[in-house]
């Protein structure tokens, strides 16, 4: 007699995203030659029709009932930062992870576990842009911005929205292994597993300036010649201070010391060639002013949990 299939509560909230909820949609609808892989059911909180964003809507299979026996329960994505998931859908979601289902937030749906009270002690991931927002509203869940996806005791929760697609395949890997989780990223045309994590994506914020003068002045001259060694006594000199007022000054206005400051410039530098050129590592390194490659490599890697040549296969020319 066969197996019955995993079972996947897909729930949609008010306002919801179709394109995040197209993710787990299709990878848990995904169809082999054959076979199916899991018994799909879309869950709103009342059972009722429910709109998307940009009028498009969705018909249910049912209402939370049909979490109370899934394997799988996915929240994918949150509508509301500022707003808890209403307390029926609190409850489905503490009741699948008391009964050992795998209970997952993807994106912002990491959110609505956390409100729920399910990640607090636990690791979790967002999308890189609510980090500092997440951090301050729930100050009790260990926060992982450099992974794509986390899985601690079953709640699973993602970075963006193409860490979805991960996340979920990493799902299809559990239950399945990882020919049929294969399978269904060629079905899906994605690659089965990425290298990395998301720290690559996430913008490094560069300030242009700062309300000193002075400082401003030796931040171009050091932008200008970043190829350079440089010595605080030497740039104390041409700033007209002292080593000690200059490194006060310095670093009230950037917020890092200057060797913070310079590494943060280089690799700064080193992604925009990395991207805009097909120079060697080795030229880079020289341009930018990494002592030797395996400097450069070391911080890069660091930094952006790849190494430079990864970096160049994602963001470069081609």
């Amino acid at each position: 007699m066969p197996q019955p299939l995993p079972t996947v509560a897909l729930i949609a909230y008010p306002q919801f995203s179709p394109f995040h909820f197209g993710v787990p949609f299709m990878i848990f609808g995904a169809m082999l030659p054959g076979r199916a892989l899991f018994d799909l059911k879309i869950v709103t909180p009342h059972g009722a029709a429910l709109p998307a964003e940009r009028a498009l809507s969705v018909q249910p299979d049912g209402g939370l009932e049909l979490a109370a026996r899934a394997d799988i329960v996915v929240v994918p994505g949150w509508h509301d930062l500022d707003t808890g998931p209403e307390p029926a859908l609190v409850h489905a979601l503490r009741q699948a992870r008391q009964r050992g289902a795998h209970v997952v937030g993807l994106c912002y749906g990491a959110y609505a576990l956390a409100y729920a009270g399910l990640l607090d002690g636990k690791r979790a991931c967002t999308h890189w842009m609510a980090e500092q927002d997440f951090t301050r509203r729930f100050p009790q869940v260990q926060l992982d911005m450099n992974a794509l996806y986390v899985d601690d005791e079953r709640l699973i929760t993602s970075a963006g929205t193409g860490a979805g697609l991960d996340c979920c395949l990493y799902l299809v890997r559990k239950y399945y292994g990882q020919q049929i989780a294969n399978k269904v990223a060629r079905v899906m045309v994605v690659p089965p597993h990425r290298e990395g994590g998301q720290a690559q994506f996430i913008e490094q914020p560069v300030a242009p300036s700062t309300q000193d003068a002075r400082i401003n002045q030796l931040l171009d001259y050091l932008r200008q010649n970043l190829n350079q060694v440089h010595a605080v006594d030497a740039l104390a000199e041409r700033a007209a201070m002292s080593r000690r007022t200059f490194t006060r000054h310095f670093g009230k206005a950037t917020g890092m010391s200057l060797g913070d400051w310079l590494i943060n410039e280089r690799l700064q530098r080193t992604r925009e060639l990395l991207e805009s050129t097909t120079l060697p590592v080795e030229s880079i390194s020289d341009l930018v002013g990494f002592q030797t490659p395996t400097s450069l490599r070391q911080h890069f890697k660091r930094r952006n949990q790849v190494s430079p040549s990864e970096w160049r296969r994602t963001f470069g020319r081609g």
